[in-house]
C-alpha cells in the first residue's frame, strides 16, 4: 500500500511538472499573459493570474507569421483556408508565406492583432551587469531589516552553472546576496532577491520591481545571469551547427523576452542534455549570438563547433 501511494505521489508531482511547463511555454510564446501582484477580495494577498491573450501575430523575417492568442471554447481562430496551413512545432503555430500573398493582410482581415517585431520583441533597457547589481543592492539596502522569512530557498551561486535544479538549496552558512524564492499562504512560492549573513536572510526585495513589464521570474533568471557573470563564472550556451541552421542549447532558464527573440528567428527544439534548445537560420546565427553576450552575458562552452 505506502508503494501504491508513493507511487500515485510521484504521478501527480510529474503531472504538476508537465502542466508547470507547458503553461511556461504558452506563456513564453504569447498564448498567456501572466499579471503579477493581482489584488484578490482580500486586500493582504496578492497572486499572480494567467489570462488567455487575444489572438495575433508577427511577421518574421523571412515572411512568415508567427501566431499566438487563444479564444475562449474555440479550437481554432482561422477559417480553414488559412487553419490548414497552420504548422505546429510544440507550441509554437505558424503560416509560411505563399508567393504574391499579402499574409498580414489576410490575417488581419480575420481580426488578429499584428503586433510589430520592435514591441514584440522589447527587451530590457541595456546595461552592464554591474551596473544592474549596483542598481538592486542599492534598493535591497534601503529595505528594512527582517527576521521572520523560513522555508526558503536560494539560487547558490558556488554551484555548477549547467544544471539549474541543483543550484536550489536551503541556506546554511551562505552570506551575501542571492536570488531566491519564499513560500507564501497561497499560490507558487515567490521570487525575491534576499540579503543572508551566515545563512539567516536580514533584508529582502520582492520581485518584479514596481512599475515593471517584466515577471518576477524573468527578473530573477536575468539577475542570476549578472551575478554568475561578475563572479567570473558566465552561464553557458553550446552552439552547434546543423543542417538547416545553427543550434543554441542552454543550460539555465531564459527570460521570456529572449526566448520570444529565437522563436521569432528560429524555432524551438527537443533539449539534448540541456534544459533548452533552439535552432536559428544561418543568415540570422552571429546576431542572435551576439545577443546573448551583450545582453545576457552568456559564453560558449568549450565543446561547442
Amino acid at each position: 500500500m505506502l508503494e501504491c501511494t508513493q507511487g500515485l505521489a510521484t504521478n501527480d508531482a510529474s503531472r504538476s511538472q508537465r502542466i508547470d511547463e507547458a503553461i511556461e511555454a504558452l506563456t513564453v510564446r504569447g498564448d498567456l499573459l501572466e499579471l503579477d501582484d493581482v489584488v484578490t477580495e482580500d486586500s493582504d494577498v496578492r497572486q499572480t493570474w494567467v489570462f488567455a491573450a487575444p489572438p495575433g501575430f508577427v511577421i518574421r523575417p523571412n515572411g512568415t507569421a508567427f501566431i499566438f492568442g487563444v479564444v475562449p471554447d474555440q479550437d481554432t481562430f482561422l477559417p480553414a483556408f488559412l487553419g490548414n496551413r497552420v504548422h505546429h512545432d510544440g507550441f509554437t503555430r505558424s503560416i509560411e508565406l505563399q508567393p504574391s500573398e499579402d499574409l498580414a493582410h489576410e490575417l488581419r482581415e480575420q481580426g488578429l492583432q499584428q503586433l510589430s517585431e520592435g514591441v514584440w520583441l522589447r527587451s530590457p533597457k541595456g546595461e552592464s551587469p554591474d551596473d544592474m547589481l549596483t542598481r538592486v543592492d542599492q534598493r535591497l539596502a534601503h529595505q528594512s531589516p527582517i527576521t521572520n522569512i523560513e522555508n526558503f530557498k536560494i539560487l547558490d551561486s558556488v554551484r555548477p552553472i549547467n544544471y539549474y535544479p541543483d543550484r536550489w538549496v536551503t541556506p546554511t552558512n551562505q552570506t551575501g546576496r542571492f536570488v531566491a524564492r519564499r513560500p507564501q499562504e497561497f499560490g507558487a512560492p515567490m521570487w525575491c532577491l534576499v540579503r543572508l549573513e551566515d545563512g539567516v536572510a536580514v533584508r529582502l526585495l520582492d520581485l518584479p520591481f514596481e512599475k515593471t513589464r517584466w515577471r518576477a521570474c524573468d527578473t530573477a533568471w536575468h539577475l542570476q545571469m549578472a551575478i554568475d557573470h561578475c563572479r567570473h563564472n558566465p552561464q553557458q550556451y553550446r552552439r552547434r551547427p546543423e543542417t538547416r541552421g545553427v543550434r543554441f542549447d542552454f543550460f539555465s532558464p531564459l527570460p521570456q523576452w529572449s526566448q520570444r527573440r529565437l522563436m521569432v528567428f528560429g524555432n524551438s527544439m527537443p533539449p539534448e542534455k540541456s534544459l533548452l534548445s533552439y535552432l536559428v537560420p544561418n543568415a540570422q546565427a552571429e546576431t542572435e549570438e551576439e545577443f546573448l553576450q551583450d545582453r545576457l552575458w552568456l559564453s560558449r562552452t568549450k565543446d561547442s563547433e
